[in-house]
């Protein structure tokens, strides 16, 4: 095979020496270049640079956004997202591909903050942060209010006058914060976090007095919605500015327009209270005589009615029944015993009438042994020599049997068994 041989004077340079060449020839002539197009393989790598490729119908470049840059975007970036990127290029050694450096990104045809916003709002609605059943009630008389605003600003002295006017037993704490600025957000953060340490707080107001999107962006932080969703203390949101809802509006347990608004929220008016106060007590006045007059027509009822009249009467009536039931229960008593008398009477006639003793007035005797008394009825019942003891009507004969003759049995017994 024929070997190649180099024209004299042509200087042979290394793939590496090219593409420094090439390096450096895009890095001077494109220092700075603003480039529009779709985002597609989007990936944040975990050392927080973020590479991404822009692409139209036409072509696509590779980019890449370091941490730094990326840590400042006010939105995040999403695969099919239409931007704006402004920054250089820059050849990739490894790969001899050049890709563009960006430094500042802009979603196309809709405003960071306004596309940050709206991602913000989204996250925050799936983590619950705006449910109304979360929300804690106001209290009616709050003893301790706390605000959250800048110390020199209009908002603090509208809600001071109001509270003076309205209701000048509460006590008022300010918390001074920056309510604009980079460090705004966390500031109005950390002074909710350290009030909800303090117990002897009963309500927050958070706000300022209007401005710009721009000059309202600490509101709508999520690191303000976070301190505002994990409050004990029920806050009311006072931005200060009525068309627009900033994220501190919608966590807030209570929305106003205006800082003065928030204060008249919070706390009641003496004035209005105390004609509350002063209708409730002439209604409890006129109920109460009412209820007077009518006790005591109840009462004058009463005393007429005929058993408050004549106390006793109804215990003079049972006396008398009482008293009529002894003497019928005592007649009863009489006439029983008159016929159990009655009754024994006729009995004893009869037993008098069976008696021994009336048949032995007849003349008749009666016989017993003397040894166990048993009545003689029969020769057989007796030996020669028994000792006999015979009754008579008006006494006894005392004999001794000397001799026993049976004789026929008498029908008529006067001594029957």
């Amino acid at each position: 095979m024929p070997v190649a041989t180099i024209p004299q004077g042509i200087k042979v340079l290394s793939v590496g020496d090219l593409t420094r060449a090439v390096k450096g020839l895009l890095e001077d002539a494109f220092p700075t270049v603003w480039v529009t197009g779709q985002i597609t393989n989007y990936k944040a790598a975990s050392s927080g640079h973020v590479y991404l490729t822009l692409k139209d119908s036409e072509a696509q470049v590779r980019a890449c956004i370091w941490r730094s840059t990326a840590l400042r975007l006010r939105f995040s970036p999403h695969d099919g997202l239409e931007v704006i990127a402004r920054g250089k290029l820059d050849v990739y050694l490894p790969h001899g591909e050049y890709k563009l450096i960006i430094e500042e990104l802009h979603p196309k045809g809709l405003g960071a903050l306004e596309l940050a916003l709206r991602q913000l709002k989204e996250k925050l609605v799936k983590l619950g942060y705006f449910a109304p059943e979360r929300k804690k009630p106001l209290p009616k008389f709050p003893r301790r209010v706390a605000l959250v605003t800048s110390p020199t600003g209009a908002a603090v002295r509208d809600i001071l006058e109001v509270l003076a006017r309205r209701w000048p037993a509460s006590d008022v704490w300010v918390c001074p914060v920056r309510v604009q600025g980079e460090t705004a957000g966390a500031e109005i953060a950390a002074a909710l976090r350290l009030l909800n340490q303090v117990t002897a707080v009963d309500v927050v107001i958070v706000g300022r007095g209007g401005g710009s999107a721009e000059d309202l962006s600490a509101f709508n932080e999520e690191c303000v919605a976070k301190a505002i969703f994990e409050s004990r203390i029920p806050i009311v949101s006072a931005v200060g500015h009525e068309i627009d809802l900033t994220i501190a509006d919608l966590v807030a347990d209570c929305r106003a327009v205006t800082p003065s608004e928030a204060a008249e929220r919070i706390v009641p008016h003496r004035a209005e209270l105390a004609e509350h106060l002063r209708k409730r007590q002439q209604q409890l006045r006129v109920f109460l005589s009412q209820r007077l007059e009518l006790s005591r027509q109840q009462l004058q009822a009463l005393t007429e009615r005929r058993p408050l009249r004549f106390p006793l009467e109804r215990i003079r009536d049972r006396e008398q029944r009482l008293d009529d039931w002894t003497e019928r229960m005592q007649r009863a008593v009489r006439q029983r015993q008159e016929r159990w008398r009655e009754r024994l009477a006729a009995n004893a006639a009869r037993l008098e009438t069976l008696s021994p003793l009336n048949v032995l007035g007849r003349g008749y005797s009666l016989t017993r042994r003397e040894t166990d008394q048993s009545v003689v009825r029969s020769p057989e019942q007796v030996q020669i020599g028994d000792r006999l003891v015979t009754h008579v009507q008006h006494g006894r004969i005392i004999s001794r049997v000397e001799e026993k003759h049976a004789e026929p049995v008498v029908k008529d017994d006067p001594f029957p068994a």
